[in-house]
């Protein structure tokens, strides 16, 4: 669907803005916008709760939230009225949000510009922050520590060029957008539900077979193993009834050698090149990604690395961070590494893959839940990890169930990928309606009403 262009334009004098609508006028944002720069010291309000916005809790909720004052250690800016919060860290992230004085007293990190819309319509000038010229023109001026860590200067935030619609405009085009965006996250919220539902759906499809075997259709097809078999109790917490011809094994029962990788300044181990040295972020539930992984020397893992050096088929679990999640090490990883993880050594008597589920499934996640420890970090000891009970079928079963699984699960992670993507569509889609709409790429006031309309084959990709 195309949107209606300004029948009349000029140029802005500006080369990123190109051309602009006639009657717009093209200025330095410091002669519409002013930031407020007024603070206050942590003992100003240590005994009260106070309505808190920061980075950590804006990027992920879009807001603030009520804080007691005590756990507040630095100093805050004081918000008296709305204004558009924009961060000085990272701008490519850009965390923007829309800030009002609540109830309690409302604070903001010092590490936002607070930006007072004095001679514009405040709810247009957060779209104009949010718009790609703007964060590029943000991110072509940052003072960079590490790419990970880069930092604005507050005077490049409050003193940029555009060109500025009349207020009427501004209204017009706040209006347009909130009525189109409104639409478009809608429709990223029911697809965000959908990927939730299919999750969901893995999660319950890898517990019930690891814990109830095949499903009969799948069984027949398979000729030697048996269906519907009978049930008995397991005897454990984790899981209430399995097959009665399966046993339940403990994972030391499983595995006759499990360890952890060095723990002792791992740091001192890594290389430039090498073998992988593998940490727990490197690790995602049945897969292992190598994109940034670690290195160590052949000789390091040979050498005195060498109780935690991987074979081929062996599992690695995360102990910290993320703990539970485990994966089979691949063929094309023998010989690396790992640091601070449990390496549990493949065996004849059972298939990795299938043990890779188990230990994904429910049964091993609520064990984990009970023995994991930490605030900052969860993480659990692999002297309580050994004695984790799990439903044992017979080899064969094990295979078919873990080769079954292989198959339903890619399905679902193929669908997740799809769902994904027309989620990054959508918000790639509103960042260019918003971009398109405040520098006057189209004119707002002759478009239709249905421009972003659910039914629309632009939003439906």
């Amino acid at each position: 669907m195309k949107l209606p262009a300004y029948p009349h334009t000029k140029p802005s004098g500006v080369e990123w803005l190109g051309d602009v609508p006639e009657h717009w006028e093209v200025k330095r944002s410091d002669a519409i916008v002013s930031a407020d720069r007024s603070q206050l010291s942590p003992e100003a309000f240590a005994d009260r709760d106070v309505f808190h916005y920061s980075i950590p809790v804006v990027q992920e909720t879009g807001t603030g939230q009520v804080e007691n004052g005590e756990s507040i250690a630095s100093a805050k800016q004081v918000i008296t009225k709305p204004v558009v919060l924009i961060s000085k860290l990272n701008p490519r992230k850009a965390t923007i949000c829309l800030a009002k004085p609540q109830a309690l007293l409302t604070l903001g990190s010092t590490e936002f510009v607070a930006l007072h819309a004095d001679k514009c319509e405040l709810a247009f000038l957060e779209y104009l922050t949010r718009s790609e010229f703007f964060r590029q023109g943000l991110d072509s001026k940052v003072q960079s520590v590490t790419r990970s860590h880069q930092r604005a200067n507050p005077a490049d935030i409050y003193k940029f060029w555009n060109a500025w619609p009349t207020l009427e405009d501004q209204r017009s085009i706040a209006a347009f957008l909130d009525r189109e965006t409104g639409r478009v996250d809608r429709l990223v919220a029911k697809k965000r539900e959908l990927i939730e539902r299919l999750q969901e759906k893995r999660t319950a499809l890898i517990s019930n077979t690891v814990t109830r075997g095949l499903p009969s259709e799948v069984a027949l097809a398979a000729a030697s193993l048996p269906e519907n078999p009978l049930l008995k109790p397991s005897g454990v917490p984790w899981f209430d009834e399995y097959p009665a011809h399966w046993q339940t094994k403990r994972l030391r029962h499983i595995s006759d050698f499990i360890v952890v990788g060095v723990v002792v300044n791992p740091s001192s181990y890594v290389t430039d090149e090498g073998v992988v040295f593998l940490l727990g972020g490197d690790v995602r539930e049945m897969r292992i990604d190598t994109t940034d992984c670690k290195r160590c020397s052949p000789e390091s893992s040979n050498g005195p690395l060498v109780k935690s050096r991987l074979d081929a088929g062996d599992l690695v679990v995360v102990r910290v961070g993320y703990p539970g999640v485990a994966a089979v090490v691949p063929p094309e990883l023998a010989g690396g590494n790992v640091a601070s993880m449990m390496l549990v050594r493949k065996h004849s008597r059972y298939c990795s893959q299938w043990l890779a589920y188990a230990l994904n499934s429910q049964v091993g996640r609520d064990q984990v839940e009970i023995v994991q420890y930490g605030a900052a970090q969860k993480q659990f000891n692999i002297s309580h990890a050994v004695d984790f009970a799990f439903p044992f079928p017979p080899l064969p079963e094990q295979v078919a169930i873990a080769e079954y699984l292989d198959l339903e699960t890619a399905k679902l992670d193929a669908l997740v990928g799809k769902v994904r993507e027309a989620v990054e569509r959508l918000q790639e889609y509103r960042t260019a309606l918003i971009t398109a709409a405040v520098t006057g790429k189209i004119d707002v006031r002759r478009a239709e009403d249905s421009t972003a309309d659910e039914a629309s084959p632009t939003l439906r990709a």
